[in-house]
């Protein structure tokens, strides 16, 4: 499936980057010859990190995870400014990102902190400490600022979730980005009503169960109460003094509130129309007229999916979902057939890490979710991209390959 991936990646930055004055397919000045160069490069890469001993990977997860944070905190000293984020180093015609690669360094530092004595996950103590570990580099790479490759590191909550924390902090967190889109849709007004109904209808239902719920909890209703209307109300200021101007627009767009097909919505516009444009079969190998007049801006990028819908149609597009779907399927049950702590959350995080990347970057591309500029994996063009997901992938390998000998 690797190797699917990166022939199929290779040859939609190809077509998203052709020009008819460029005849040479291995022309490396060219994004396409570039990528190719890092593709040969990773292969080196695997070698190396499936010649490394496994025990390896679980000593010195945390000198991994440190010079993660390291090389996060370099980027403001030494950074080079791209797209309006200082998110790499440049060497040359060559640039780094070190966010790919702190993925994998804090799913190992994760799956080790858990390893350690098993922690417990249903005491606060340990909650906080996980917590820490996967905040850290979200929060650097968001002060960069680049939230979008933050976000990723939302999906680790739900390897916690797998490991022991207890599950109303995901009910709250789902109900908190449930809240947040009613309040921009509809108004706190109208939030406020809603909530407040629905939280009264829980009350009385839970006290109709249990007659004694009533005097038991009143109080712990109470403080639902106040923390939910406080942040429906702190929804608006969140909104229009911590977003970023491009942010907003974008939700607004989501939303139906705004219509900007030339402006802030134009790349996703360009994209729907594009892929709807390949029909069923699509129209062929370098045949995508939308894609050869450069109508998707940086198609080669985070809209490289819109490639494939154009010149392979429906059938093309079903293909790559299908294929990652058995991807992700084959990583949990590698996932599950671990023996030791270490290796099993490690290939929890691979999963969900993966599973944020192709669902946010397709719904991102088709226009169901707001843009937040995060890569298809193997698809995008970037080195950095490759490379990331590459150590992220064969490390779970080479854990999977001595699981028999894990007690």
């Amino acid at each position: 499936m690797y190797l699917i991936f990166i022939f199929l990646g290779w040859v939609s930055i190809y077509t998203a980057t052709y020009s008819d004055t460029e005849y040479e397919i291995f022309d490396f000045s060219t994004k396409y010859g570039k990528q190719f160069i890092w593709i040969l490069l990773s292969f080196v890469l695997i070698i190396v990190i499936l010649a490394i001993d496994k025990k390896f990977y679980e000593q010195f997860s945390g000198v991994f995870y440190i010079v993660s944070i390291l090389s996060l905190i370099g980027l403001f000293l030494f950074g080079k400014n791209i797209n309006g984020a200082t998110s790499w180093y440049s060497f040359g015609s060559f640039a780094i990102q070190p966010a790919e690669f702190a993925k994998a360094a804090t799913s190992l530092a994760i799956a080790n902190y858990l390893n350690e004595r098993n922690q417990d996950l249903r005491k606060l103590n340990n909650q906080l400490k996980a917590f820490g570990i996967i905040l850290l580099p979200a929060i650097l790479i968001t002060l960069q600022p680049d939230p979008g490759s933050a976000l990723v590191y939302g999906s680790l909550i739900l390897v916690l979730y797998r490991f022991g924390l207890p599950m109303y902090y995901l009910i709250i967190g789902l109900l908190a980005i449930i809240l947040f889109i009613t309040t921009l849709y509809f108004g706190y007004s109208f939030t406020i009503i809603i909530t407040i109904i629905i939280i009264t209808l829980l009350f009385f239902y839970l006290n109709y169960k249990n007659k004694n719920f009533l005097r038991k909890n009143w109080f712990k209703f109470l403080l639902l109460y106040f923390f939910t209307g406080l942040f429906i109300f702190s929804v608006d200021y969140v909104f229009n003094n911590v977003f970023e101007q491009r942010h907003r627009d974008r939700f607004n767009i989501l939303l139906g509130k705004d219509i900007d097909d030339q402006g802030i919505g134009y790349n996703t516009t360009q994209s729907v129309i594009t892929i709807s444009s390949g029909g069923f079969k699509g129209k062929g190998f370098l045949q995508g007229d939308r894609t050869q007049g450069d109508f998707v801006p940086e198609q080669q990028t985070d809209y490289i999916f819109s490639t494939i819908g154009e010149e392979w149609g429906f059938l093309g597009s079903g293909f790559v979902i299908l294929l990652f779907m058995a991807f992700l399927l084959r990583l949990l049950h590698i996932a599950d057939r671990q023996k030791s702590t270490f290796s099993k959350v490690y290939a929890y995080a691979t999963v969900a890490i993966f599973f944020f990347h192709f669902t946010i970057n397709i719904g991102m591309v088709i226009g169901l979710l707001p843009t937040v500029g995060i890569p298809l994996s193997f698809f995008s063009y970037g080195g950095s991209s490759l490379w990331g997901f590459t150590v992220l992938l064969f490390i779970l390998i080479r854990l999977d390959a001595d699981r028999i000998y894990e007690w």
